[in-house]
């Protein structure tokens, strides 16, 4: 169920004939749910969310659960992801590290962020993914003149930002299917953006899949529960923290550094669970 054909769905459809799974589209976009008796979604037996828009999953993970299919990722585990404050708060109860962070909604708010963390900053929408609005303030003067754009332009909940410490240009993915890390990649920032995102062109290469990152993601699951998931992280002098975890993440960066066909794990996962 995604809003767009990309690499990893292209790879998902045609990786269904080697475990006996036949893979359909359904477009997010056009399924009006909300049928009781789930007439959209009555001839399949699993849904796999993969849109991208940080609304429409949890929505259609919500509908589709209550129709009793088997829905991956779950509704509650996807609303988690789509909102930043929502997946730092449940994790760090958990236990799970986190970066240190201030919730903004207001320039009141923005001010004292900016006097109780030290510079660089990072400033985040709550809402949104693939390093899209996520800015690198530098210094008092140049945080306040951005600060003026979220607080003219945005709208609602776009006013909901995160301010955290900058915490270098290297960031570690891992692609996690069911319980298990199956793909894990170091990016870091291509030297024109100082953000370490590979929908923006980070440079990545594989990493091994080390006993204390396995424990954390261990973590992260319990938290979440099984699913699909891609959690970025960043290393640290006191061990990794957990920055975000993706419902829908892309994997194409991840599986071609580590040449691990990820479609084909997420596919065996998807059969496994029907039974």
């Amino acid at each position: 169920m995604a809003d767009r054909i990309s690499w990893e769905e292209r790879r998902l459809l045609s990786a269904g004939s080697g475990t006996g799974l036949e893979i359909e589209w359904a477009n997010d976009e056009a399924l009006c749910l909300g049928d009781p008796d789930a007439a959209a979604l009555s001839s399949y037996d699993a849904v796999l969310i993969r849109s991208r828009s940080y609304t429409r999953g949890g929505l259609l993970a919500t509908l589709a659960k209550s129709a009793k299919i088997l829905t991956l990722n779950s509704p509650e585990a996807i609303h988690a992801c789509e909102n930043k404050l929502i997946l730092r708060a449940l994790l760090r109860e958990a236990g799970v590290p986190v970066p240190d962070f201030r919730l903004v909604v207001s320039r009141k708010d923005f001010e004292k962020a900016v006097t109780e963390l030290p510079f660089p900053l990072v400033l985040k929408p709550v809402f949104g993914g693939m390093g899209k609005r996520v800015t690198l303030l530098r210094d008092a003067d140049t945080a306040q003149s951005v600060y003026d754009y979220v607080e003219d332009l945005g709208h609602a909940f776009e006013q909901a930002c995160l301010v955290e410490p900058y915490l270098g240009s290297r960031s570690v993915r891992c692609l996690v299917v069911g319980r298990e890390p199956v793909a894990i990649a170091e990016f870091e920032s291509n030297g024109t953006d100082w953000r370490n995102n590979a929908a923006i062109g980070s440079t990545h290469r594989a990493l091994a899949a080390e006993p204390a990152l396995v424990d954390l993601l261990g973590q992260v699951v319990d938290c979440l529960g099984e699913g699909i998931y891609g959690v970025d992280l960043f290393r640290t002098g006191n061990g990794f923290l957990v920055n975000e975890v993706n419902h829908a993440p892309g994997f194409r960066a991840v599986a071609t550094a580590s040449d691990i066909d990820v479609a084909a794990a997420i596919s065996k996962y998807v059969r496994e669970r029907l039974g």
